[in-house]
């Protein structure tokens, strides 16, 4: 064989471990329900879930649980799939900046005890995307 047939096969047994490598890390999109049956046969990848979080009359949030000064790495709080099932979640970690006035957020991790455990938190604020009104900033002409 030449050595450059030899370092083609090089490259792509590189490109093809590469891309199994990738492939195994990757996490889907499931609900809370499927999360548990997952958790429930063993399976324990990492799992996207998609939810809002509830409010109360007031516009706080609910089930939201985070005291820096006991422990700044432990925040607790409720999400509501799209399935509208509420489930708690624990992430150990400080709480994100903004977590407030998030509308949606996209949790990464999986289900353990009947609490999903976040290894990552999302938060998808769509007031930063909508135009503020300036007031005085249109010039008038006389």
């Amino acid at each position: 064989m030449k050595k450059t047939h030899l370092l083609a096969l090089v490259v792509i047994a590189i490109a093809i471990s590469i891309v199994m490598a990738t492939a195994g890390d990757a996490s889907v999109y499931v609900s809370f329900k499927e999360a548990k049956e997952l958790a429930a046969d063993g399976d324990l990848r990492k799992v996207h879930v998609v939810g809002r979080l509830p409010h109360d009359a007031q516009k706080n949030i609910v089930g939201m649980q985070y005291n820096p000064t006991l422990d700044p790495n432990y925040f607790a709080f409720m999400l509501v799939d799209t399935n509208h099932v509420q489930q708690q979640v624990v992430y150990y970690n400080p709480k994100p900046q903004d977590f407030d006035k998030s509308e949606q957020v996209v949790i990464t991790g999986n289900m353990r005890n009947d609490i999903f455990v976040a290894d990552k938190i999302l938060l998808k604020c769509p007031s930063k995307y909508v135009e503020k009104e300036v007031k005085g900033a249109t010039a008038s002409i006389n």
